[in-house]
């Protein structure tokens, strides 16, 4: 079974960017534009991908450091009651 090759957060994230603003520049053809725009969406993904793990380990080693039944996550500060972000 081939595993997938790890995503450099950081990495991803600024070319994410990059293609963003080459989009909004407006100076991409359509092909050009199509094809960033996949991958943007393909990047999006994957960087959503290693948050949701950062998350995951975050809460494991929250429930490791905890002493036996007192096991509470706090939300993270800035976040909503729905586990959304907050204004800026």
């Amino acid at each position: 079974m081939a595993r997938k090759k790890a995503v450099n957060f950081e990495e991803a994230l600024e070319e994410l960017e990059s293609l963003v603003e080459q989009m909004e520049d407006g100076d991409l053809s359509l092909e050009e534009s199509l094809a960033a725009f996949e991958k943007g969406v393909r990047l999006a993904r994957e960087c959503q991908e290693a948050l949701k793990a950062a998350e995951q380990r975050v809460q494991v080693l929250l429930r490791q450091g905890g002493a036996e039944g007192d096991e509470q996550l706090a939300p993270f500060a800035g976040e909503d009651d729905d586990g959304e972000a907050g204004p800026a």
